[in-house]
């Protein structure tokens, strides 16, 4: 099958979900093609199977803000045309299932059927598509797609609770390559960021306020006072600079490294004891399941889809948002005793089995074969 993949190109959740899912599907005899303002920071490798496509912006005096919807739309009915693409699988209601609808309509004039499966992530339906202003065009956007996934049961309730939707969503939770979380180094590094009677505490994020940083550090200070530990700050974003003046009045530079956005989180992962993730919302929670996926067990809130995926005193922890005292003695239940750790690790690493690539992308591929079998059939 012929798919192309709209996405973010970014660290984001759903950039590197829509990235993973493209580059599986190649190795399953798939012809894929990423179609994007840049290359996807997971998109390696390049070859028979795995294409990319820029999307290019043309600059107009006349546009206060550039119509990036528009230069997509003619991209996809450009790129469908040249390589024969059959189906569209596009991450995010808006702009993208917008922009694949405008192109489907484009096509559809010169005969192409193309049917659109949309797989909304979080952030299109709890932050930009619950805004008034958006609201219309999300629910044209999902009621308009042929097929439409959730990554998780929490977002698919939030989706019928905000919008007026019609369509079915299919909950297809999101994946890890359970084969790159093997903690096969041999050079993991440890002792350059910690001493050997140090816990190691992580939290990976693209630092926006969602994601309640200074929680995170307010955390780790008290898992400190308690036991040596250092805390690593891994990823970028508006709430970074505001993190590390508030780690260096509280005096802990010596102890908080903060690593900006990396390729290597399996590698950071590693040498990892604990990972925090103490945000006000997470549709699913994939740096929780990343965390999980190399056998560390996970300090979260119970917010949105993380009770899906982190299961509460088993991979780790839930709390309230905000209760950082809760969280702080829940980390530390789990750090003071060596052989509780280590069981944790043990029960993380089995929980993130449920959400191995290899069993979630052939799901997958069967709502792309039943989309694009009753698409066709609907024009005959």
């Amino acid at each position: 099958m012929k798919i192309a993949i709209v996405c973010y190109p970014t660290f984001g959740g759903s950039g590197v979900v829509a990235t993973e899912l493209g580059l599986e599907l190649s190795k399953r005899g798939h012809e894929i093609h990423f179609i994007t303002y840049s290359q996807p920071v997971r998109l390696e490798l390049l070859g028979n199977n795995v294409h990319f496509h820029e999307v290019h912006v043309p600059e107009y005096p006349l546009f206060h803000y550039q119509p990036y919807e528009l230069a997509l739309s003619s991209k996809l009915v450009d790129m469908v045309k040249l390589y024969g693409i059959e189906l569209l699988h596009v991450h995010y209601a808006i702009p993208h299932a917008y922009a694949a609808y405008m192109a489907q309509q484009m096509l559809k004039q010169e005969g192409i059927l193309i049917p659109i499966v949309t797989t909304l992530h979080g952030t299109d339906i709890t932050l930009v598509g619950s805004h008034p202003f958006y609201k219309p065009a999300v629910t044209f956007s999902i009621n308009k797609s042929d097929a439409v996934t959730s990554v998780s049961e929490s977002l698919k309730q939030d989706t019928l609770r905000l919008f007026d939707i019609v369509r079915e969503i299919n909950v297809v939770p999101n994946f890890i390559d359970l084969d790159k979380h093997q903690n096969n180094f041999t050079d993991c590094q440890r002792t350059m960021l910690a001493d050997d009677d140090e816990r190691i505490i992580t939290h990976i994020s693209n630092f926006r306020a969602v994601k309640n940083i200074p929680d995170v550090i307010s955390v780790f200070n008290d898992i400190q006072q308690e036991i040596p530990a250092k805390l690593m700050m891994v990823g970028e974003g508006p709430e970074k600079e505001h993190a590390e003046n508030l780690v260096d009045s509280w005096g802990l530079t010596e102890k908080v490294i903060f690593l900006g956005n990396s390729n290597e989180i399996d590698r950071i992962l590693c040498f990892s004891d604990l990972f925090l993730l103490p945000s006000t919302s997470e549709s699913f929670g994939l740096a929780a399941l990343e965390a999980m996926a190399s056998g560390v067990p996970v300090i979260s809130t119970n917010s949105g889809g993380l009770p899906e995926v982190n299961i509460d005193g088993f991979s780790g922890f839930l709390s309230d948002v905000h209760d950082v005292k809760d969280m702080s003695s829940k980390a530390l239940s789990i750090l003071r005793n060596p052989e509780d750790l280590e069981q944790f690790k043990l029960n993380a690493k089995a929980q993130s089995l449920k959400f191995d690539i290899h069993q979630i992308v052939p799901i997958y591929e069967q709502i792309y074969q039943k989309t694009l079998r009753e698409y066709l059939v609907s024009f005959k």
